[in-house]
């Protein structure tokens, strides 16, 4: 493991960029302190991808009170598809 890390940049959410892609900036930090923003760059499919990946990955979790529509429980005909 190394003291880099990287996390949201608060108050910066998520934008669409060049045409429909998305972008969301993220902080890059090492030993505590700020070195870096980037945006990680992803293009619609991506996206779908991602979105799709962390529901699977929450999908056993229950959602919080103030979790937005989308995390609410979804049933797949066929049972859940995993990503």
């Amino acid at each position: 493991m190394t003291d880099w890390r990287i996390g949201l940049v608060p108050g910066r959410g998520l934008r669409r960029v060049n045409g429909g892609e998305l972008a969301l900036p993220l902080q890059i930090g090492r030993g505590g302190r700020h070195q870096a923003i980037a945006e990680l760059a992803l293009t619609l499919a991506a996206a779908e991808q991602l979105h799709a990946a962390l529901c699977y990955a929450l999908g056993e979790q229950p959602p919080p009170p103030d979790a937005p529509d989308c995390r609410q429980p979804v049933r797949y005909p066929g049972g859940r598809q995993r990503y």
